[in-house]
């Protein structure tokens, strides 16, 4: 089977990233009525403080977020041993 896109795939992933972000969605969240209750997202990076910085990112408050909006995803640390 060949590749859609030539570009696409053509380095291995890296295998050396220790250290996850675990993205999950909140009950409460309408989405999780769309992808379900235990529906998660991975992130992984080389060090410790490229994932707390890419932490510090992804939780705060979107610069387009109304009065009152506020995130529904929770975050979690994760290392992998």
């Amino acid at each position: 089977m060949s590749i859609c896109q030539p570009h696409n795939l053509v380095t291995p992933l890296p295998t050396d990233k220790r250290f996850g972000i675990r993205v999950r969605v909140r009950s409460s969240d309408p989405f999780s009525n769309l992808v379900g209750k235990d529906w998660h997202r991975e992130h992984w990076y080389a060090s410790a403080e490229e994932r707390d910085e890419a932490l510090a990112g992804m939780s705060k408050k979107y610069v387009y977020f109304r009065p009152g909006d506020k995130p529904t995803l929770n975050y979690e640390k994760i290392d992998k041993q």
